[in-house]
């Protein structure tokens, strides 16, 4: 299972909306520590198929949303449970960080 794509026209049925847990990946292609990250935000899209939405955002195609949740540097990544941030991390971080905030939310 591939990330999913959020877009400022699918966010609010995509992920405010979702009955499942989200995982955002707020990037852009240029920047390096997106790039650095990406492969775990697949691994994770993969591993909690059907329990987790996860998906990517990017920010210079779909700045309405980025500058709503306040994203200053990238890569954010929000989990979302509810319409609402529960856990947020900003640059790149072991896929274990990934792992313990989002145990949290399921």
């Amino acid at each position: 299972m591939k990330p999913l794509t959020f877009t400022d026209g699918n966010f609010e049925s995509e992920v405010i909306k979702s009955d499942k847990p989200v995982i955002i990946d707020f990037w852009a292609a240029w920047c390096g520590p997106c790039r650095m990250i990406a492969p775990i935000i697949e691994e994770l899209a993969a591993e909690y198929d059907g329990k987790v939405k996860v998906g990517k955002l990017d920010v210079d195609e779909n700045q309405q949303t980025a500058i709503k949740y306040g994203v200053r540097s990238i890569p954010t990544v929000l989990f979302i449970k509810d319409g609402e941030v529960k856990e947020a991390i900003i640059g790149a971080v072991p896929k274990s960080m990934f792992v313990d905030k989002l145990q949290k939310l399921i």
